[in-house]
């Protein structure tokens, strides 16, 4: 059975101009054998039905009609039952430690399912940044000996005051950062790899998005994506936009 299912990661953002470029191509993967019908899983907070209503929208932009949701909490872990019938899944954005402790550690009840079926996913800022083998789970400051340094606008801290790395879903290898442009988050990425925590990553652009597919990573959408990982000397960084590819290893 095939194994090599694409992972598409989200950047964030609501301009409607963004919606087919980034969600069309994880749309194409889910109906690849028929209709698709994607599970939409949201944390579940009061305003959830205005979330689903989003997530709703951009998927029928993109060609995707048929979508059911799914709402999970920390008391109320997403489970394999949740997704049946599903050809791909959507994780939504929102606080992304709630959505990491409802998600990711009882993931190993559908994620063998997930894989074995070739089942896409698709994560958009919240979803995406869970997705790594280790992920960068929030936190605007890093405590280096006595000191704290500001990494990234405190508007992006999901309500946490130094970085927080946490082991993910690992769908892909690399740790990812989302908002990039918009609140200078590649530099909260720079200092994670720079202090060793990962040892590459991916900060995306809103209405920008990584596919991730057999070695080669591939940006589409509005923005750019960047890269980072360690070098010889320091760091390399690298920008790519829409279209440009980067082989992986």
């Amino acid at each position: 059975m095939d194994t090599t299912a694409a992972v598409f990661l989200i950047g964030g953002g609501r301009d409607e101009r963004g919606y087919v470029p980034t969600y069309g191509p994880f749309a194409s993967a889910a109906g690849r054998s028929g209709r698709a019908k994607v599970a939409c899983v949201l944390h579940d907070i009061p305003d959830r039905e205005m979330a689903y209503g989003f997530a709703t929208a951009v998927l029928e932009r993109a060609g995707v009609s048929d979508t059911f949701p799914v709402f999970v909490s920390q008391n109320r872990a997403l489970r394999l039952d949740d997704l049946k019938g599903a050809t791909g899944v959507m994780v939504g954005g929102g606080l992304t430690p709630a959505y990491h402790d409802a998600i990711v550690p009882d993931s190993g009840d559908w994620l063998p399912w997930l894989r074995d079926n070739a089942i896409p996913y698709v994560g958009f800022s919240a979803g995406a940044m869970i997705a790594p083998d280790f992920g960068i789970i929030g936190g605007w400051k890093l405590r280096r000996g006595d000191q704290d340094l500001v990494i990234c606008s405190e508007d992006v801290s999901e309500d946490e005051e130094h970085l927080d790395i946490r082991p993910g879903l690992g769908l892909v290898p690399f740790a990812v950062d989302v908002h990039a442009s918009q609140y200078g988050t590649p530099t909260r990425l720079m200092h994670a790899v720079h202090a060793g925590f990962v040892t590459e990553g991916w900060a995306i652009d809103e209405e920008t998005m990584l596919e991730v597919a057999a070695d080669v990573v591939r940006v589409h959408g509005l923005g750019s994506a960047y890269y980072v990982r360690r070098g010889v000397d320091g760091l390399d960084v690298s920008i790519l936009s829409s279209g440009e590819t980067r082989s992986r290893g």
